[in-house]
């Protein structure tokens, strides 16, 4: 099974928690994954594991990232799959002019989208935001730095999710689809 890690917060501008991604790949290489690479310098690694089981994956890597790396850092996991539907069931692609202002919000867990459908009762113009099935999307118009879409977004969350621009989303995509063990 092909899957994606995403950590929150690593080496972001202002962050403290900084990890060089060659270390990144170390770990999860140790960890057993196959066919490990990381997508940016953000925290994204795409890899590879035998067994189905998300829930175990996500506990070695916290345990292995707080214990080597101490590194405490939220980790969503997605599949090939939920990454691959993710940018191609994008609602917001025909408003989005600009790829890094168009956000994919990525809850910890899929039950986390309830903490945002509250927002779609508001109007955000310039801005929006959508739902998916596993994701949300969001439009920052002005950019993320002065969205109050991304800043109500992110504080109904608590923490408990993070985000991606498009763009970066449709590299790991491809990451996924290219790799040697075979896609999704």
């Amino acid at each position: 099974m092909r899957y994606v890690a995403l950590l929150r917060g690593v080496n972001n501008a202002g962050m403290a928690r900084r990890v060089a991604m060659a270390d990144l790949r170390a770990l999860f290489e140790s960890l057993g994954f196959r066919d490990v690479r990381t997508v940016l310098n953000s925290g994204n690694v795409v890899f590879s594991v035998a067994t189905k089981g998300r829930g175990d994956v996500l506990a070695r890597i916290e345990k292995a990232l707080a214990s080597r790396l101490q590194l405490t850092a939220p980790v969503t996991v997605l599949s090939a799959y939920e990454v691959a539907a993710a940018v191609r069931n994008n609602p917001l692609s025909r408003v989005a002019t600009n790829p890094s202002h168009l956000l994919v919000v990525v809850p910890l867990v899929p039950s986390g989208l309830r903490r945002l459908r509250p927002l779609l009762k508001e109007r955000w113009a310039p801005e929006a935001i959508a739902l998916g099935t596993r994701v949300a999307y969001l439009w920052c118009a002005r950019g993320v730095a002065r969205s109050p879409v991304w800043a109500a977004a992110d504080r109904a969350l608590d923490g408990l999710g993070t985000a991606r621009n498009i763009s970066t989303m449709t590299k790991l995509m491809a990451a996924v689809e290219e790799s040697p063990s075979g896609g999704m």
